[in-house]
């Protein structure tokens, strides 16, 4: 029986880190499309409908296998994406056939702008570890209570680290102060609103891993120092 459930565990932890690299990278390639939110004249890149789910992945996995196996799989994320950054650029130099008319297109969806990726790949780091490191501590407060309330508060406080730093590092000097400022709360609020429209996602995949698998322990001898830890 014990086997059964180590079994299951590590094949649950594996499913997840695999949505948490998919979700990361699908949200950074679907971003080079603007879109208008619903004719409402508010203009969203499409990595806004996937980056909220790398949010709850990761609030799933510091829940259900605690704060350092989460701490893995941000690293082991993190780690995907640039090479997957690392492909896509090498693609991108290789000189196309002559008769192949898409390159301006293969550069303009997932053609490699070092500036966005340096963004993208820190702001991803430092906001989930952050992310998760919040969660637990709110969760050596609460116990096994109040999923919403440690998942939620841990995204405001990651979510904004995550959008000042990638906003700044992407477009600080190359936009007007006005722009920036209203790019940074429109970033922000996006990725709120969605980690809020998702938490009933959240709860369903903790309850149906909870039944399974069982969750980490509380722990509370995390601390900050722990964070970038490897």
């Amino acid at each position: 029986m014990s086997n059964l459930k180590s079994s299951r565990r590590e094949f649950f932890l594996m499913l997840c880190t695999g949505l948490f690299i998919m979700s990361l990278i699908v949200s950074n390639i679907t971003s080079t499309k603007l879109f208008d939110f619903f004719g409402t004249g508010f203009i969203l890149d499409g990595g806004a409908v996937a980056f909220p789910i790398v949010y709850v992945i990761g609030d799933v996995i510091t829940e259900i296998f605690g704060f350092r196996t989460a701490r893995r799989a941000i690293y082991i994320t993190f780690l995907m994406n640039a090479l997957a950054v690392f492909f896509f650029w090498i693609v991108q130099i290789l000189p196309p056939a002559e008769n192949y008319e898409y390159q301006s297109s293969y550069e303009a969806v997932v053609g490699v702008a070092f500036r966005i990726v340096v963004a993208s790949l820190i702001a991803f780091v430092i906001g989930q570890l952050l992310n998760s490191y919040v969660f637990v501590r709110i969760k050596a407060k609460t116990g096994s209570k109040w999923l919403w309330a440690r998942a939620l508060g841990s995204s405001l406080i990651a979510d904004f680290v995550d959008t000042v730093i990638f906003i700044t590092i992407a477009f600080i000097s190359t936009i007007p102060v006005a722009d920036f400022i209203a790019l940074l709360a429109l970033a922000f609020v996006t990725k709120i609103l969605g980690e809020v429209i998702l938490t009933p996602v959240t709860y369903l995949a903790v309850g149906f891993l909870r039944k399974r698998i069982g969750s980490a322990p509380v722990d509370e001898k995390i601390r900050l120092t722990d964070v970038v830890k490897v």
